[in-house]
């Protein structure tokens, strides 16, 4: 395993700041969810869990998976702060989402934000991908390799950068539907308080169900 992501650096990351519980759902979540009939969703490397709780309050039954022990104690804590009906449509994992596999076609949304696996990302998402049940979305969202470089180092490593059109070639037509394949510029806040901009990756995929698959 490499040492870049492991257990060790991201539990200094999140130890090396205050918990951001004021912190919004990812932008692209919001837009790309906001028209989904809830239902069960894997919110993958889901850090201080700001997308799971988003969803969770928006009638989602949610499994948060992060390898940070100190991030998901944060987000739990943040749930139970908004009320028991909230906080009990969360399921949170602590899982190294390197070696950890979800249940195949389980999930009606399987959504990752800025995963940086130790190992290959290649083989997280195809087995992201097959989690996702028949009807259900796909959505990967990352840093696109243009992307000015950001104030948080992370996302200077070469290998976390993709384009949403490589992921969207690796998954098989017959089975999946592209419905989002872009790259989108906003502006964000860092960790230090100065405004970034951020250029993402934008994956969104619908799974065919078996009727539609064999046509």
């Amino acid at each position: 395993m490499s040492e870049e992501f492991s257990k060790a650096y991201w539990e200094e990351r999140y130890g090396g700041h205050a918990a951001a519980h004021g912190r919004r759902p990812n932008p692209q979540l919001v837009t790309e969810t906001g028209d989904l009939p809830p239902g069960t969703a894997l919110d993958a490397g889901c850090g201080e869990g700001a997308d799971a709780i988003w969803l969770a309050a928006h009638g989602w039954r949610v499994t948060a998976v992060d390898i940070a022990a100190t991030a998901l104690g944060r987000a739990r804590e943040h749930a139970e702060t908004l009320g028991a009906d909230l906080a009990k449509r969360i399921d949170w994992v602590e899982a190294d989402l390197t070696e950890w596999t979800p249940a195949e076609e389980h999930f009606d949304l399987v959504s990752t934000h800025y995963a940086h696996p130790a190992g290959s990302r290649e083989a997280l998402f195809r087995r992201l991908a097959a989690a996702v049940a028949p009807g259900g979305t796909l959505l990967i969202v990352g840093h696109h390799p243009s992307a000015p470089q950001p104030a948080v180092s992370h996302a200077s490593a070469p290998r976390v950068h993709f384009t949403a059109e490589e992921i969207a070639a690796s998954l098989d037509p017959g089975r999946w539907e592209i419905v989002v394949a872009e790259t989108r510029t906003r502006s964000a806040t860092a960790h230090d308080g100065h405004q970034i901009t951020v250029r993402d990756a934008v994956l969104r995929a619908c799974r065919r169900s078996a009727t539609e698959s064999t046509l």
